[in-house]
């Protein structure tokens, strides 16, 4: 069954657009509220990242909630999977983060957790879009006022959260003697991560820790690695970590200004920490020279669709630990429930401390190939195997690159375009490609 308003990971939208407004996203704590109260559950908790908007949607959800007979709890700005954990340790029934992420401050949504710190299930979230498109009840009797939920603030949420973080790094040799600039994004982290970073023994350089509302992930955080860069080489620091507004992805810079991304540190982490694995999990854009240099160190390799959700997916059905998207998604399961920049990071720095390696070296000898990325507008709906011509092109690149490169043709989830992906060790190979195969997929459905 397709679902309405939940997309890949909750609800997002432009603000004053669609599902982000103020009396639809009440009316979305109402029907949360009702699916809770039917299945015997009775506690929420909210956070939000610092965009402007958040105080206006916190507010909503909370009506919604109360109204329905739930009771909340407001955790204020807070990580995403602090969210997630916090959730667990006060035994809440549901989780909510109203964020958007890594999108512009003009965007938001909403992201629901279960009692496990755990993405809400397909089951839930269709549940939760029958109850909304019920009409919202309206109850006049005084008598009943009882019934309503009840809210209440939690004055110590980051300080539980900064402990958790610190209990995820297990070396006895702490940070002492490593200059670190933590970029916040202007967003959820702001308040927590110096913290966890100086409270191991790291001298921390802030930066992107003073959020208006309106400048999250502004020239700054995981999306746009700019300003970190010149601050690590500015301060001579030893390398750079970068977060995300809601504080679920990770890039970290080392101190000539290169850029790890996510297959970056999922080697690190896969060939180091977790080493002893059957396997780790990567997504249809993980760079083919990772999936390369995992297999030649004798660990198996999954491609998952691209989400965190379908990582964590396959991660459970393998009974695995560690997988990761390049955009910085990181999930460490025996450390965090979800992806955690602040946590993932930790785990990066444990094995720079046990090693005695810095980035630099710890990557060394993997060089991922060259990549590039075309969309191509349509108008007939695709699909791949209707046109021959096309796929007799792949299965003659796949014939001659075989383990060497790859090409991935999709189309896109919300707009009207083809995405065609081609990398390659060799650079040629790529541009060539790339152009031919976009040509025929324009050719054939536009």
């Amino acid at each position: 069954m397709n679902k309405k308003y939940f997309g890949t990971d909750g609800i997002r939208c432009r603000v004053g657009q669609g599902m982000m407004t103020p009396d639809q996203v009440l009316k979305l704590g109402w029907a949360t509220g009702r699916v809770l109260k039917a299945r015997g559950a009775s506690k929420v908790l909210i956070g939000k990242d610092t965009r402007i908007s958040g105080y206006m949607f916190e507010s909503a959800l909370e009506a919604g909630l109360i109204y329905a007979g739930v009771d909340v709890l407001l955790l204020g700005p807070m990580p995403t999977p602090a969210v997630a954990y916090l959730t667990r340790t006060f035994h809440a029934d549901v989780g909510i983060v109203i964020s958007a992420s890594h999108n512009p401050h003009y965007d938001n949504g909403i992201k629901f957790f279960n009692e496990q710190g755990l993405k809400i299930s397909d089951e839930m979230e269709l549940a939760i879009e029958a109850a909304f498109d019920e009409p919202l009840l309206i109850n006049n009797k005084l008598d009943e006022l009882a019934a309503l939920g009840r809210a209440q603030r939690v004055s110590d949420a980051p300080g539980r959260y900064i402990e958790y973080c610190k209990s995820t790094y297990s070396l006895s040799e702490k940070l002492d003697g490593l200059h670190l600039v933590v970029d916040c994004a202007h967003g959820a982290t702001y308040q927590v991560a110096p913290h966890v970073f100086e409270e191991l023994g790291a001298r921390v350089t802030s930066i992107g820790d003073k959020p208006n509302g309106l400048n999250i992930n502004q020239g700054c955080g995981a999306t746009d690695l700019s300003a970190l860069i010149d601050k690590v080489k500015e301060e001579k620091a030893d390398l750079g970590i970068a977060l995300d507004g809601d504080g679920d992805r990770l890039m970290m810079v080392d101190d000539t200004g290169r850029i790890l991304d996510g297959d970056d540190l999922l080697y690190i982490l896969a060939t180091q920490t977790y080493a002893q694995q059957a396997g780790v999990v990567g997504t249809l854009m993980t760079n083919l020279a990772i999936e390369n240099a995992l297999k030649h160190k004798g660990l198996d390799f999954v491609r998952a669709n691209v989400g965190d959700r379908y990582v964590m997916q396959e991660l459970k059905k393998r009974n695995w630990l560690l997988g990761a998207e390049g955009s910085g998604h990181i999930l460490c399961l025996d450390k965090s429930s979800t992806g955690d920049g602040i946590v993932a990071a930790l785990q990066v720095l444990s094995v720079m401390r046990s090693s005695g390696k810095n980035l630099s070296e710890l990557i060394h000898g993997v060089e991922k190939y060259p990549m590039q990325l075309v969309n191509v507008k349509v108008i007939k709906p695709f699909d791949l195997n209707s046109d021959p011509e096309l796929v007799k092109a792949i299965e003659a690149f796949n014939a001659n690159y075989a383990g060497q490169a790859r090409v991935l043709i999709r189309a896109s989830g919300t707009e009207p375009v083809v995405r065609v992906m081609v990398e390659a060790s060799d650079e040629k190979v790529v541009s060539n490609y790339v152009e031919k195969l976009s040509g025929l997929v324009k050719k054939a459905f536009s």
